[in-house]
């Protein structure tokens, strides 16, 4: 049986999702970073980590989530089959890599961009990650101006990658999502999934 190993808060929530929605058999272990359990199996100590019946190991979140809608085309979860739609996909996967996902860094660990030890220098950071991460965000509220999923093809993976994302800009950014009223509608769209919701009651232990 698959398994992804995963870290609540993280986001390997998404391929969480993805595999709920999808419906087929599989295994989820929740680990912490840098574990031995999560070494042994993935050297890089980092999740998500997913690892196939034959023992095939797959990391990075854009990977798994893209290798999933592929294995399981039934589910629906690609956004769509024409060259431009796989072509979107990846833009936005891409997006969500390195642009917002990115952009919360600074927020999260910003000893790792001051050489400073000051208090007010770590918080000069954080203030700037709360910016860039504000930034982002208006990009992706902008894609939701005239649709209800990130790409046109309706709900899929992308979708499942970016909420653990949203759901960091709500609880760290000084006004939540306030002034992305598109993607608070995405946040709560999926909140209010049954598959989402029983994904996050297991990762908080419920």
């Amino acid at each position: 049986m698959p398994t992804l190993y995963y870290a609540p808060g993280a986001c390997s929530l998404a391929p969480h999702i993805a595999l709920e929605w999808i419906g087929a058999p599989y295994d989820a272990v929740k680990v912490t970073f840098g574990s031995k359990e999560l070494l042994a199996v993935n050297p890089a100590g980092a999740v998500p980590t997913f690892r196939e019946d034959d023992g095939w190991l797959l990391t990075q979140a854009g990977a798994i989530l893209d290798y999933l809608s592929r294995k399981h085309p039934e589910a629906g979860l690609s956004g769509g089959d024409s060259l431009r739609a796989k072509a979107e996909a990846h833009r936005w996967s891409a997006f969500l890599t390195s642009d917002l996902h990115a952009s919360f860094w600074p927020i999260f660990m910003p000893s790792r961009y001051t050489t400073e030890k000051t208090d007010a220098a770590r918080q000069a950071v954080v203030l700037a990650g709360h910016k860039l991460a504000s930034k982002q965000l208006g990009v992706l509220n902008r894609q939701l101006e005239k649709q209800e999923y990130i790409l046109e093809g309706g709900r899929s993976v992308i979708d499942a990658y970016a909420f653990p994302m949203i759901r960091w800009g709500a609880k760290l950014l000084p006004g939540g999502l306030q002034d992305f009223r598109h993607v608070q509608a995405l946040h709560d769209r999926l909140w209010t999934d049954p598959a989402v919701q029983k994904i996050l009651a297991r990762e908080a232990g419920a």
